[in-house]
């Protein structure tokens, strides 16, 4: 059973691919905010998947993204989450991305627990 405090740290490196400029998201190579937002998505849905039972996995549902600080290329950045909330299938996660001089964005981020197979089999059934 999940709860509160679970925590999980993810580090990289900021590349060309991960720039506002290469994502369509500004015209910058500069850290790119859906770049932030996916390492942050990344890193809350790795510090429970292998607590998950086998089957079940978390789906995303909802970020609310604060980018403080622009980023370069060649820079390293560590996200940060906790798991603040757990009710029934909603876990809700505190986010904090930095870099060595401090920090890039915060996020309070959902996501659900679900089935795999039932909720691709849903999915797959809108072709």
């Amino acid at each position: 059973m999940l709860e509160s405090g679970i925590k999980n740290k993810i580090t990289i490196t900021v590349t060309q691919d991960k720039t506002a400029k290469v994502m369509g998201s500004g015209t910058l190579s500069v850290f790119a905010t859906p770049a932030m937002v996916a390492l942050m998505e990344q890193t809350a849905a790795e510090s429970v998947q292998g607590l998950l039972d086998e089957g079940v996995t978390s789906v995303g549902t909802k970020i609310n993204v604060e980018h403080l600080a622009a980023d370069p290329v060649g820079i390293e950045v560590t996200c940060e989450s906790e798991l603040t909330q757990v009710d029934n299938r909603r876990l809700v996660f505190d986010i904090v991305v930095s870099d060595k001089h401090g920090v890039v964005g915060k996020a309070t981020h959902e996501r659900f627990l679900i089935k795999a197979d039932s909720f691709m089999q849903k999915t797959n059934a809108k072709l």
